[in-house]
């Protein structure tokens, strides 16, 4: 996947911490100046996913090892997780749209305007991510693109994923941290 950074700064977050003991490279491949607007290629790119969170910067980072978060505010660590062990899931935490209509050929542009790290994977079925506690609480097993995943795979706050065209038929995305961040996107001729 190729992504875009939007914002002025790259930052290593979740992925690099919180997934294994492999440090995880997040910067970007290709800079933009600008608005999220100015990457549409005159109306090809007209389907955007905006990932969406509410990390609170002071509980995640407390956490061992910490979690990168580069919002002030939210929801604390410890609130994240009582949501998904009452819920299955956190609000705070999605995809806007969870669904969506698109013309096949289109390119989806996948937006992360939250304070961590997001992934926009592709999966032939909804499945665990790749935090192992986070699968253990939602009673999940990981889906296999999410064990596939490379250095360009995570997209940074500020960042986007602008290399996903619309295909025929439904295809299911995940956020393969927070897996129950799901977006199923229907194309149409």
């Amino acid at each position: 996947m190729r992504f875009v950074h939007l914002a002025g700064a790259s930052c290593l977050l979740f992925a690099a911490t919180a997934c294994s003991d492999r440090a995880i490279n997040t910067e970007p491949q290709l800079s933009a100046a600008g608005s999220v607007a100015s990457l549409d290629k005159g109306g090809t790119t007209d389907r955007t996913v905006n990932m969406m969170d509410a990390c609170d910067h002071d509980s995640f980072a407390a956490q061992k090892p910490p979690i990168d978060c580069s919002r002030n505010g939210g929801f604390t660590f410890n609130d994240l997780i009582a949501q998904l062990i009452a819920h299955g899931s956190a609000g705070a935490w999605h995809n806007s749209p969870s669904q969506m209509d698109a013309k096949v050929g289109l390119t989806l542009f996948a937006v992360n305007k939250g304070g961590e790290v997001h992934t926009f994977t592709k999966v032939a079925h909804f499945g665990g991510g790749i935090v192992p506690p986070l699968n253990d609480i939602l009673g999940l097993t990981p889906a296999p693109e999410c064990l596939a995943l490379g250095p360009a795979d995570f997209i940074p706050p500020g960042g986007a994923d602008v290399d996903d065209v619309v295909q025929s038929g439904t295809t299911l995305y995940q956020c393969c941290i927070h897996p129950w961040m799901r977006t199923v996107v229907y194309g149409k001729s």
